[in-house]
């Protein structure tokens, strides 16, 4: 009886929890935008498991309005899996439940949408996963969270949807790649800045800094560049069948390059580029006259108060000598008196 009793109130809060409309094709989301407050608690996270070759897993939390997910928060959830067989694990949905509902008093908007893990590759448990995750939200995104990347031109996040795929004898699901970025609201925009200043270096200029992120944007455009060189010659030579909405893309993106070769163009971009280093090179000069003013005056300065200083010193010297001129009087006086004394004495 208290087994059955267990049950059916495990069932009842998992029933408050539990949402399974029906799938279609409008549950998968366009594009998933995840926010700075997650990539914290995801790296903190991984960071206090402290172990090596082991990935950490969590839930998602945040809202969808129309195609659009934006992950807001998450929670580290307790996991285990065996190295040896990926198809033994343990996740503890029940602490998941608790630590939601504690959430839910917080912040009712905020709801199930998906869960995390440090992957940072898709493994085979991660579908068995995926099915536990949908008790508590129809159609949950699946983001991996890459706590240690290797490549600073790409965002550290790949999100997830499983979609069925039927065959000729089982239906299974399988995970589809959905677009992802990074975003944040104004009040988090503000608590990255104040963590960027711990960060940042600065003894280094504002033109520095836009030179750095003009040359980072450089990289990722020729990186891309080459992806799409490396794609194009694997179709010519037909390693690769060909898609056409991927080539009508890259029709695009060729149509909207603007075309350099016009004779008013390059005229028009040379006077820019001219104006605006005109104003660096007399802004350099201007700082320049100024730290040197500056170094001036300051010698002028320190001058001044050694000579200040050598006078005192010399003041200081010319009342002591009349002081020491008084008292070798007096002591030749009492000299002088011994003596007599003495004498008579005698």
């Amino acid at each position: 009886a208290a087994r059955k009793y267990r049950v059916a109130v495990a069932q009842r809060r998992t029933s408050s929890l539990v949402s399974r409309p029906a799938m279609s094709g409008s549950d998968i989301p366009e594009k998933v935008v995840v926010h700075p407050l997650v990539l914290l608690s995801a790296v903190d996270h991984f960071t206090r498991v402290q172990k090596k070759n082991k990935r950490v897993v969590g839930i998602l939390l945040g809202s969808r309005s129309g195609n659009q997910v934006d992950i807001l928060n998450s929670y580290a959830v307790p996991f285990e899996e065996d190295k040896k067989n990926p198809h033994i694990w343990f996740l503890d949905h029940n602490y998941h439940e608790n630590m939601f509902s504690m959430f839910k008093k917080v912040n009712a908007r905020e709801k199930v949408i998906g869960w995390y893990s440090t992957g940072p590759k898709i493994r085979p448990a991660d579908i068995e996963i995926n099915e536990v995750i949908r008790r508590y939200t129809s159609q949950p995104v699946f983001c991996i969270i890459d706590v240690d990347p290797k490549d600073d031109l790409e965002i550290p996040t790949q999100a997830y949807v499983a979609v069925p795929d039927i065959s000729d004898t089982k239906t299974q699901r399988n995970f589809v790649h959905v677009p992802s970025e990074i975003g944040a609201l104004e009040a988090e925009e503000v608590g990255v800045e104040h963590l960027l200043r711990d960060i940042r270096d600065t003894t280094v200029s504002t033109l520095s800094d836009h030179v750095d992120q003009k040359v980072a944007s450089l990289k990722g455009l020729k990186k891309r560049m080459d992806t799409m060189a490396t794609y194009l010659k694997k179709v010519a030579d037909g390693e690769l069948p060909l898609n056409h909405q991927i080539i009508y893309n890259l029709q695009d993106i060729f149509n909207l390059c603007p075309n350099l070769q016009v004779k008013e163009l390059v005229t028009a971009l040379k006077i820019n580029t001219n104006d605006n280093m005109l104003v660096i090179y007399v802004s350099s000069l201007i700082r320049s006259i100024i730290a040197l003013h500056n170094l001036i005056n300051n010698k002028l300065k320190n001058k001044a108060l050694e000579k200040a200083k050598k006078d005192s010193e010399k003041k200081k010297e010319a009342k002591k000598k009349p002081d020491d001129s008084k008292t070798s009087e007096k002591d030749g006086k009492k000299d002088e008196k011994a003596a007599a004394s003495e004498k008579s004495d005698k």
